[in-house]
């Protein structure tokens, strides 16, 4: 075991943020999913816990072998994963299961469900993590830097965007907040937002003058923003969070004693952070806040020690994605957002979408490594040279 942890590198902070996320992962998850069991394992309440159990440990292997790979060998891998992630984004518009009128998501062998938006992610931010290292020179050009560097964004983001609105925009905006570190002009970037609003506005302009039985999935979308907006109609969802939030109070009821799990939908994916509220309370939840916040600090702390440009912009970029998609899900659980379907990373229950996340924070964990070695390396020489003065 002393062996084990020796060879464990990396920044420490982060590796005991991700052990204290995957603890609090499986109570919620085991917490959660009773009524599922009851409804679909004839009462096995331990078969969904042992499931998660499972994909969190396959995790954290993915994230313990990420980490020990040197992170500048992940550039060209995920420059062809970006170019295989497109035409897979395109399969699943017309190919996928059509889940609640949308196709995220391919199936996998042993009832998983692969959703390619998370490796589209993953390797977009590697990419631009990528060309804006090599584009510094010139990084102000719009010919030369710009649209080498949007069009990917664009192209991935469009494909997302029909299925899964949420995630396009947390993309888009990803992707946003990576060039304005990367130093491309502000004025193209500005333009880009403007140009965005300009098309959000039209569309939902559209949406609201199209036929119901003409929307498929716009409806659902239709419904969201309009429940939202006037705090009417059927917001079932919503009102259970804050329920199962309100009721928690400061301490919360405590573990595996959460009575909304049974009337509010997905407790166990989009709304787990509202168990994890009524169950530990508001301290908890503020923990569970705090514990995201640190990882997104760390990142930072990366980027300013790391002397590559390349580790820093990926750094950044994957810790900004986990932590926005993270602030989110708790924003739509306490009722500042609507429902978006966004699960919490490295929390709700889930398959791939947790073994991309590992592999995310394995990557970050590869970059901080470099620091690590680099530090090392200077105590090496300072013992050094008082042992040669002596």
């Amino acid at each position: 075991m002393g062996l084990l942890f020796k060879d464990i590198k990396g920044d420490k902070v982060i590796w005991a943020v991700v052990l204290l996320l995957s603890m609090f992962s499986l109570l919620a998850v085991y917490s959660s999913t009773g009524t599922l069991a009851y409804k679909f394992q004839g009462g096995n309440t331990e078969y969904y816990m042992l499931k998660h159990f499972v994909i969190l440990f396959l995790g954290l292997v993915f994230m313990y072998l990420a980490h020990k790979i040197k992170y500048v060998y992940f550039s060209p891998l995920f420059q062809v994963a970006l170019w295989v992630s497109i035409p897979l984004l395109l399969i699943t518009l017309i190919f996928g299961l059509n889940l609640n009128e949308a196709k995220r998501v391919l199936p996998l062998p042993f009832n998983l469900t692969f959703q390619t938006s998370d490796l589209a992610k993953l390797t977009l931010i590697m990419y631009l993590a990528r060309l804006l290292t090599k584009k510094q020179d010139n990084i102000k050009d719009f010919r030369s830097a710009f649209v080498p560097l949007m069009i990917p964004v664009l192209l991935v983001v469009f494909l997302i965007f029909p299925a899964n609105l949420s995630t396009a925009a947390m993309l888009f905006s990803t992707s946003l907040v990576l060039l304005f570190i990367g130093r491309v002009n502000l004025k193209f970037i500005f333009s880009l937002i403007g140009l965005g609003l300009v098309l959000l506005v039209i569309f939902i302009f559209i949406l609201m003058q199209m036929p119901d039985d003409k929307q498929g999935r716009l409806m659902t979308w239709k419904n969201r923003i309009e429940n939202f907006a006037s705090g009417e109609g059927d917001n079932y969802q919503r009102d259970q969070a804050q329920i199962a939030i309100a009721s928690g109070g400061v301490f919360g009821k405590m573990p595996g004693n959460s009575t909304q799990r049974n009337f509010l939908p997905h407790p166990y994916s989009d709304f787990i952070f509202a168990i994890i509220v009524e169950e530990y309370g508001l301290l908890g939840g503020s923990f569970m806040v705090l514990l995201y916040l640190i990882l997104l600090f760390r990142a930072v702390v990366i980027v300013t020690k790391i002397p590559q440009t390349f580790g820093a912009f990926l750094s950044i970029g994957v810790a900004f994605s986990l932590v926005f998609q993270a602030m989110i899900n708790m924003s739509v659980a306490v009722g500042i957002l609507p429902v978006t379907g966004q699960p919490l990373p490295l929390v709700s229950m889930g398959g791939t979408s947790i073994w991309f996340t590992s592999l995310s924070l394995g990557i970050i964990l590869s970059v901080s490594k470099e620091i690590t070695k680099k530090n090392e390396s200077r105590t090496e020489d300072v013992i050094a040279t008082v042992e040669n003065s002596h």
